[in-house]
């Protein structure tokens, strides 16, 4: 599954850099100069994570953590030049999930970037780990999906789908976040792609599919509680 980066620097020389590293470990990076815009981008699409300098025009950093807190718990890195505790804190009490401070090496953020989003999904740990729902078992390292003990083979699109809605328990998905997530924004296929693909997926995991709930004018929520 392909990421999306949400890198908001106002440094042009150093989100250059930062975002050819994330491209060349297949990252799908949409970059914003200052606050104001990156709010706007936010507002546009589905990110997976989102990579926020502090000291900004317009907008600062901070205020652009605390919009997007209260729309989404998609992991934040916060960059700074400042290493101030009381920064630090009040980010953290803003919601952001780590602190990076300047001069930094994208190699190392990459890496931070990629664990923190393993952490976020509950992929840490051995190769034995597994994600338990009703009979459906995950084992998102191996991609190994079963109900019932019994392997089930799913399409690269239905596994991401299944893993999507497992990172977004509870959250009514629309067909529109679902189709720019999984499919991304360059697709040309329209709402009913993802319709399609949930029906058969719902149809493979059998009596578990029965997590996947529809909501009506709304789209679909994963709800293992049911």
């Amino acid at each position: 599954m392909k990421r999306t980066l949400l890198l908001v620097e106002d440094d042009v020389h150093l989100r250059e850099i930062i975002s050819d590293y994330f491209i060349a470990e297949q990252w799908s990076v949409v970059e914003a100069e200052h606050g104001v815009i990156a709010i706007e981008r936010f507002d546009e699409q589905v990110f997976d994570l989102v990579i926020l300098d502090i000291m900004m025009p317009l907008l600062d950093g901070f205020s652009v953590c605390r919009h997007i807190r209260k729309h989404s718990d998609v992991p934040i890195i916060m960059i700074t030049a400042r290493v101030a505790d009381d920064d630090q804190v009040y980010g953290y009490e803003l919601g952001a999930d780590e602190y990076v401070t300047k001069p930094l090496s994208p190699k190392v953020l990459v890496a931070r970037a990629n664990a923190l989003i393993k952490r976020a999904e509950g992929m840490i740990g051995s190769d034995d780990d597994q994600l338990t729902f009703g009979q459906l078992s995950i084992r998102p390292r191996s991609h190994q999906v079963k109900v019932n003990r019994e392997e089930v083979h799913l399409s690269p699109k239905e596994y991401e789908l299944l893993l999507y809605f497992i990172r977004h328990q509870l959250k009514v998905l629309s067909r529109e976040r679902l189709l720019i997530a999984i499919w991304g924004m360059d697709y040309e296929g329209d709402e009913r792609t993802v319709d399609t693909h949930i029906k058969k997926l719902r149809a493979k995991l059998g009596t578990e599919g029965r997590f996947i709930k529809t909501v009506i004018r709304a789209g679909y929520k994963f709800d293992s509680s049911l």
